[in-house]
């Protein structure tokens, strides 16, 4: 069977081929990512007979497994997985440089060694000795945890067959590569067939497998998008630099919820492991200060109290400006609009700066009245009282809409002290007595009500 040696051109962000060099990608529009790749395309693979193939099965005929899934005894990592390791799955983290991903991955490894027996842990970016020096500084004594340093996917197999570990860990997946394909480690073909076969040595074998993966300068996994739809999940590890606090959030997950975060705290002896956010957050609020209001955001099932500052001041700027860190920039600008035409507020020529404390992200409606109330405290120089929580969706009538699971937000808010609670009225009238009884709840139908009480 001969072989037909073909040079095209891939894009390194989406995996679009061309014949020829172009400087801006067709299809994603990124500029300067096509790389020349030599592709092997064989003339008789069309009159190629497969065997040994599956037949079709009844769907009445399968015979249904629960899937045993085995804990790492970090809390806010099995959280995030959906209640610990799937055997057999693959698992995608991505994350900055220097967030946290090798800390989080040689945690696990400790408690998965201790708990199930051997555990693998392969880098093709640092050499063992360096490894070693981590451990020792995160405090990690595993008896039962190997360490290979090799970059051939080929080797890496061989020794996952051979040492059969509870759970294979690839740091990261840009630099293995096959010695099937010409070209270079971390190129679209690599990436994509390093994952593949990795992905179905894990289901062969019910190993579960952990990839590290670079990202781009968006944020976004480096690869092709194929490379997140090979695997079962997908964690990104998210945090601000200037911040000690990071966030495990998963965008995909075959086995469980995508809505989970995990919140995680970076000491000098590692990631520790925040169980209640909010306090941690809250911690840190000053006293009777304009523009400042604590909101609940939910985070799947979690509840999480966070602080919404907000600072309103003249602007000498033909356009104002509006600044906002951890909240939409068009969701801003629609509340904003909310409060000139309902309530009569004169923003326009004012400077806006709405920020999430502590690095947060919070993309849910049932902020949209929080950030009324801060925008509002700020412009009137006037404080919100301290043991307030505000919470509610606002839509462009300025009408306050009802919000999911407000129970669990309010027993969350209860627990740490707050005393009021402004929330949508329909809200409050379908609770219970038990929820009516933690706290005074002030119900509102619209912004103008929400002004009323608040001030």
């Amino acid at each position: 069977m001969k072989s037909k040696i073909k040079t095209v051109y891939v894009c390194q962000s989406c995996g679009t081929q061309s014949p020829r060099w172009m400087g801006k990608c067709p299809d994603c529009g990124a500029w300067n990512t096509m790389v020349e790749e030599q592709v092997e395309k064989s003339k008789d693979i069309g009159s190629a007979k497969r065997s040994g193939g599956m037949e079709p099965i009844l769907l009445n005929e399968i015979q249904a497994r629960d899937e045993d899934r085995f804990v790492t005894k970090i809390g806010e990592l099995d959280r995030v997985l959906g209640g610990g390791i799937v055997p057999g799955s693959v698992v995608l983290i991505g994350g900055d440089p220097g967030i946290g991903k090798s800390t989080l991955v040689l945690q696990m490894l400790r408690q998965v060694s201790e708990l199930r027996g051997k555990a693998l842990y392969v880098t093709g970016e640092e050499s063992p000795a360096q490894i070693k020096m981590r451990a020792q500084r995160l405090g990690v004594k595993a008896e039962h945890l190997y360490v290979l340093a090799e970059t051939s996917l080929d080797e890496i197999i061989r020794a996952a067959d051979g040492l059969e570990p509870q759970v294979l860990v690839v740091d990261s997946v840009q630099t293995v590569f096959t010695s099937e394909l010409p070209s270079a480690p971390g190129s679209v073909g690599q990436v994509r067939e390093v994952s593949g076969r990795l992905m179905i040595h894990a289901k062969k074998t019910g190993m579960p497998t952990f990839l590290i993966g670079h990202v781009t300068k968006d944020g976004a996994i480096a690869g092709p998008r194929v490379l997140e739809h090979i695997v079962d999940t997908v964690l990104y590890f998210e945090g601000d630099k200037g911040h000690s606090f990071r966030i495990l959030r998963a965008v995909k997950n075959r086995f469980g919820s995508t809505n989970e975060i995990g919140v995680f705290e970076m000491k000098e002896s590692g990631l520790a492991e925040v169980a209640n956010p909010s306090e941690i957050f809250l911690a840190e609020r000053p006293a009777d200060a304009t523009g400042s209001v604590v909101v609940s955001s939910l985070e799947g099932s979690r509840p999480i109290l966070a602080e919404l500052q907000a600072l309103v001041a003249p602007s000498k700027l033909t356009m104002p400006r509006r600044t906002c860190i951890g909240v939409d920039y068009n969701r801003v600008s629609l509340l904003l609009a909310v409060l000139e035409k309902r309530v009569g507020m004169q923003l326009m020529g004012m400077d806006v700066f709405v920020n999430i404390v502590g690095g947060l992200k919070i993309d849910e409606p049932a902020v949209d009245l929080g950030i009324i109330a801060a925008v509002a405290s700020s412009f009137r120089e006037r404080p919100i009282a301290a043991q307030t929580v505000v919470m509610g969706e606002v839509g462009l009538a300025g009408e306050v809409r009802a919000i999911s699971q407000a129970e669990a937000r309010i027993k969350d808010a209860a627990k740490l002290g707050f005393k009021r609670c402004v929330l949508p009225a329909l809200n409050v009238e379908k609770m219970d007595k038990a929820s009516k009884n933690k706290m005074e709840l002030l119900g509102v139908r619209s912004v103008d009500e929400a002004m009323e009480r608040l001030f």
